[in-house]
């Protein structure tokens, strides 16, 4: 299984980064294809459990999110984002080879095998797994009911103008188990946020795939960036709006204080700066703008802690 062929890093991956320079050669392929060198992924997977567990604290009555619950999001979030890299790349490997951006990634490029790579998802599902078991029977279901956005999103490119759409149905899950770890159940807070998740993973990933169009529309991959084109900006005011109201709806709905909604209006601050900094043609900035989200995620939280902790005292 680890016989692997290190022909070096992806291309959009980041530069010098410890996988290429630190990792033994023969794990670097592997760690390629979970995206460790990109960890926006996994924060991106991340914000929705965290900020759903902030919120189940207000709720609660807590000063703060369960320290253990965040640590087991935390795990799961890098190993399931790292599956479902794989997963995806196991999916996709005919149209990766074709595509400027992605050709160099382990599988097209040759540095593991499918048999590799489906044996290295499976590990990764497995540390997943192990994380699950540690919370209530409800989120446990609630958890193992999320692997079937996963399993779609990636053929959604081939089929709808919308592959965005599933990726938030899958990438906003932990807006449900946030809150269903602490309860046991759901309700509208967890509910409106997951919606608000969506919305916003919507307007990332249009930035994200700005940086492929024209690769893609050559290979017939669709997306809502070729689907929005010129009118990219006006659509992501519109999904960044809605995701807004939906978060200020869902802390509403937990009771939240001033220091949450303070939090939701600075975001809209880094979200706007989004929209009209944006160059839909620049790949590089698109990028960043994109990584930028992780930021954003970092807002949203300190301000569900803090209005936890000023309710609390």
């Amino acid at each position: 299984m680890f016989t692997t062929k290190d022909t070096g890093p992806v291309a959009d991956a980041v530069k010098r980064h410890w996988v290429d320079t630190r990792l033994p050669p023969v794990l670097r392929p592997f760690a390629r294809l979970a995206r460790w060198e990109r960890p926006i992924g996994w924060w991106l997977l991340l914000w929705p459990c965290w900020w759903s567990a902030a919120l189940a604290a207000i709720a609660a009555g807590h000063g703060w999110p369960n320290p253990w619950h965040l640590v087991l999001f935390f795990v799961g979030a890098v190993a399931m984002r790292g599956a479902g890299c794989t997963y995806n790349d196991i999916v996709d490997v005919d149209i990766d080879a074709k595509v400027e951006r992605t050709r160099s990634r382990p599988i097209p490029a040759g540095q593991v095998t499918k048999f590799q790579a489906k044996a290295f998802l499976v590990i990764q599902a497995l540390i997943g797994l192990a994380v699950l078991l540690q919370f209530n029977t409800f989120s446990i279901w609630l958890g193992i009911a999320s692997l079937l956005p996963v399993a779609i999103y990636p053929f959604m490119k081939r089929v709808t103008n919308w592959p965005q759409l599933f990726l938030g149905l899958a990438f906003s899950w932990g807006a449900l188990m946030g809150w269903s770890a602490v309860f046991g159940d759901l309700g509208w807070t967890p509910i409106l946020l997951y919606l608000g998740g969506i919305c916003w993973t919507i307007g990332y990933d249009t930035i994200y795939a700005h940086q492929d169009k024209e690769d893609d529309a050559l290979v017939g991959v669709k997306s809502t960036a070729r689907l929005f084109g010129e009118h990219t900006k006006i659509a992501l005011i519109l999904l960044y709006s809605a995701a807004t109201v939906l978060f200020m709806l869902a802390a509403s709905f937990a009771d939240a204080g001033p220091a949450a909604f303070f939090g939701i209006l600075a975001g809209v601050v880094h979200l706007g700066w989004q929209i009209v900094v944006l160059d839909i043609d620049d790949g590089d900035q698109c990028l960043k703008l994109f990584r930028s989200n992780g930021t954003y995620g970092w807002i949203l939280f300190a301000g569900f802690v803090a209005d936890a902790f000023i309710g609390w005292l």
